[in-house]
């Protein structure tokens, strides 16, 4: 009988674990090898006396070119036509930074054209009545 607990770590539905070992462990989970999308990471711990523990940990992996879409939200209601912007980028091969294509651009918001048109017309405003107070 072993003093130290084991654990076997299977990932998804797989029903052959791709690991099994003693406690305390580190390993590195390498996610480049697998497809974008939900996974399940499934630990089975098992005491010296046999007894055993299971804990899932659900995750996404994300490794694909990020995709920002403007203009549409999931579960949205719309008609009509609709404009949409689309962009999507890597992230390279994480030694060197890219520059182009690494920002999704963004239409300007309501709320600034509404302050700056705010700000026009009291400044028309603000220039009517100088004006006629000069005169």
């Amino acid at each position: 009988m072993t003093t130290k607990s084991s654990v076997l770590i299977f990932l998804d539905d797989n029903e052959k674990p791709f690991g099994s070992f003693s406690v305390p462990i580190n390993f590195e989970l390498d996610t480049t090898k697998l497809v974008d999308g939900n996974h399940i990471l499934k630990i089975v711990s098992k005491d010296p006396t046999g007894k055993e523990g299971v804990r899932s940990i659900p995750f996404s992996v994300r490794n694909g070119p990020s995709i920002a879409i403007e203009g549409i939200s999931e579960n949205d209601v719309v008609d009509g036509i609709l404009p949409i912007m689309i962009n999507a980028y890597g992230k390279g091969d994480q030694k060197q930074f890219l520059i182009e294509g690494s920002e999704t651009p963004k239409s300007t918001p309501a709320w600034f054209w509404a302050i700056v048109i705010g700000f026009v017309g009291f400044a028309i405003y603000y220039f009517i009545v100088e004006l006629n107070r000069t005169i």
